[in-house]
């Protein structure tokens, strides 16, 4: 019980509303809970007897800590009360914990929701570690001695007494590469348990089974009826996302994604007699002044937040941020500890987490429009020409933390960054299924949305929920339902994007309920501040660190090319690629330092 304990505290951020360990002869499970879904009933970590027909106190134990929400639980309870099943709580935990004693490791295919889980199975001597399909929910394992240690993120192996940080290169490597192959980190003896897939332990070791991945069959709706079963899917998505026994809110940005997912919301609270779905939206102090067009980012998303705000009728909050918040050590650290890893984009990820925090002051759920353009192909490089003709990850050509030529010699030769980069791009090409009438722009297409939805999407997946729970606060992704994933993955380019239109179907899918203006809008993306205040104190930070050539970073990072880079005329601060190089040598010598990361 010793090692469970500081485990435990370490998962407090995910978890402020109560603390549980259950301790059994070969498996310790440690939970912390975030209380949304039957407040008083749902305590963890939960146990059923395996054999119910057996003496109480006889049966062998069944123990799940389980992370997340399943939200079919309702039909799925009804179904297990037929085959003879009883209920304590109205938790969904409960059920989850039911439908495997019902119907074993396959029961995991039943569910529909955001998970990560741990199952200690006492008759099987068998520990099953479950992560949802598309990875909204982290889960992390690692070796230790003759058995596992596990948890949601890497703070929580970290902080038990027998396991030491170090350095995996080639891991590092591929998260500063922005590849985020499955279970790949930058952690030796720590991998990720793989989107869609189980991690088995028991007397003959730990195997990870994969139950679920992106397939291809024939799409035969026509453009009709397949807005129309996007529609669908969507509404029968965001009402089940908005079961909660806690106060909820949408993120409301003034893009497409945010203002269908607010819209949908507010129809549900109308029909249940709600008072109106309340959104936040973020902005930073003067940025009406400061702003500057890009290609990149075209314009400010606050008018428009406002305008679907007033369209849908929502009780719409602003929170404001200023450049002395983004630079505070304190909030930069806060960023740090809970990536736990140099994995940052900086100003967004500290204005993302400040956001977070401000919305947890008025409520615990929040529905997100994240992934809608993976799904329906939104950003820009899906309809730029040489991207798609280019073999790489599409996204490299407009988004990465840092350059290759930022890379110190000995990394990029010890990791042989270039060729590891395009192993993995062929890796993950590999894995996308075609059939055999497809075009070979259809083919390639499909490619790209597949790389989107498995290597791209799991990163941004992953800040999204670190950065929330880290205040506490539960962020739902409507648009990762896995069945309309399925469904928009399957329907052929030119009926997701008709006439080139990015997220064409998206906007066929639910014209009525969106703004012209927000139909009509250019894609842009969550914003950064333009306050000179925040250049000067980047720019500072890197001088201050080039001044310490002991920085472990330096294993890293090339310093005469970061100095390079800091000499660029001041107007490169605005330039997204130019500041992730910067903010990522930073963490770096900070996760490396505090980490106490050590080397290979």
């Amino acid at each position: 019980m010793n090692g469970v304990e500081p485990m435990v505290r370490s998962m407090a951020c995910r978890g402020p509303d109560a603390a549980g360990t259950h301790a059994g002869t070969h498996a310790v499970l440690g939970h912390r809970r975030l209380a949304i879904i039957d407040l008083e009933g749902g305590t963890q970590p939960m146990t059923a007897p395996a054999e119910p027909d057996r003496p109480a106190g006889e049966s062998p134990a069944v123990v799940l800590s389980y992370s997340g929400e399943v939200y079919n639980f309702r039909e799925l309870r009804e179904e297990l009360r037929g085959f003879g099943h009883t209920f304590r709580t109205r938790s969904d935990t409960e059920v989850v914990l039911h439908a495997y004693l019902q119907w074993g490791q396959d029961f995991v295919r039943r569910l529909n929701g955001m998970f990560a889980f741990a199952l200690w199975d006492e008759r099987a001597q068998r520990l099953l570690l479950v992560r949802d399909r598309l990875g909204i929910k982290p889960l992390y394992v690692a070796r230790l001695g003759g058995g596992v240690l596990f948890g949601s993120e890497p703070k929580a192996i970290l902080a038990h007494p027998r396991f030491r940080a170090r350095l995996d290169s080639q891991g590092l490597a591929d998260l500063l590469g922005l590849m985020k192959s499955p279970g790949v980190t930058p952690y030796r003896d720590v991998e990720e348990v793989p989107p869609g897939c189980v991690a088995a332990y028991d007397r003959d070791g730990l195997r990870v089974e994969r139950y679920w991945s992106l397939g291809r069959q024939p799409h035969e709706d026509d453009a009709v009826t397949t807005a129309d079963t996007v529609r669908a899917l969507l509404e029968d998505t965001v009402s089940r996302q908005m079961v909660t026994d806690v106060p909820l809110c949408t993120l409301l940005s003034g893009g497409l994604d945010s203002t269908v997912l607010t819209a949908l919301a507010a129809r549900v609270q109308a029909r249940a007699g709600e008072p109106p779905v309340r959104s936040f939206a973020v902005d930073f102090t003067g940025s009406e002044a400061d702003f500057r067009a890009s290609e990149f980012r075209p314009e400010r998303d606050s008018p428009y937040a406002l305008e679907a705000a007033r369209h849908i009728g929502t009780d719409h909050r602003l929170i404001e941020l200023s450049a002395d918040e983004l630079t505070l050590d304190a909030n930069r650290d806060a960023v740090l500890r809970a990536h736990d890893l140099p994995y940052t984009f900086g100003d967004v990820d500290t204005s993302l987490h400040l956001l977070f925090r401000g919305i947890r002051e008025h409520s615990t759920v929040a529905l997100s429009g994240e992934s809608a353009d993976e799904v329906f192909g939104g950003y820009a490089w899906f309809h730029d020409p040489a991207v798609i003709e280019a073999a790489a990850f599409p996204w490299l050509s407009r988004m990465q933390l840092i350059t290759p030529e930022l890379l110190s010699p000995a990394f990029r030769t010890a990791t042989r960054f270039e060729q590891y980069r395009a192993d993995r791009y062929q890796e993950a090409l590999r894995e996308v299924e075609h059939l055999p009438g497809d075009s070979p722009r259809e083919r390639r297409m499909r490619e790209i949305s597949h790389l989107h939805l498995t290597r791209w999407l799991p990163a941004l997946l992953d800040r999204k929920d670190r950065l929330s729970m880290a205040a506490g606060l539960e962020v739902r992704v409507p648009f990762c339902d896995h069945r309309l994933v399925e469904y928009v993955h399957n329907t052929p380019w030119d009926l997701k994007t008709p006439d080139g239109d990015p997220k064409g179907l998206l906007k066929r899918a639910t014209r009525d309920i969106v703004p012209r203006s927000v139909l009509e809008r250019r894609k842009s993306p969550y914003p950064t501040t333009a306050d000179r205040l925040y250049e000067k104190d980047l720019r500072a930070r890197t001088q201050a660190l080039l001044a310490d050539r002991s920085s472990p970073a330096f294993d890293v990072v090339d310093a005469g090319e970061l100095a390079r880079m800091l000499d660029l005329p001041q107007g490169h601060y605005h330039t997204q690629l130019h500041r992730n190089g910067l903010e990522t040598a930073l963490y770096l010598d900070r996760w490396m330092r505090e980490y106490d990361i050590a080397p290979e």
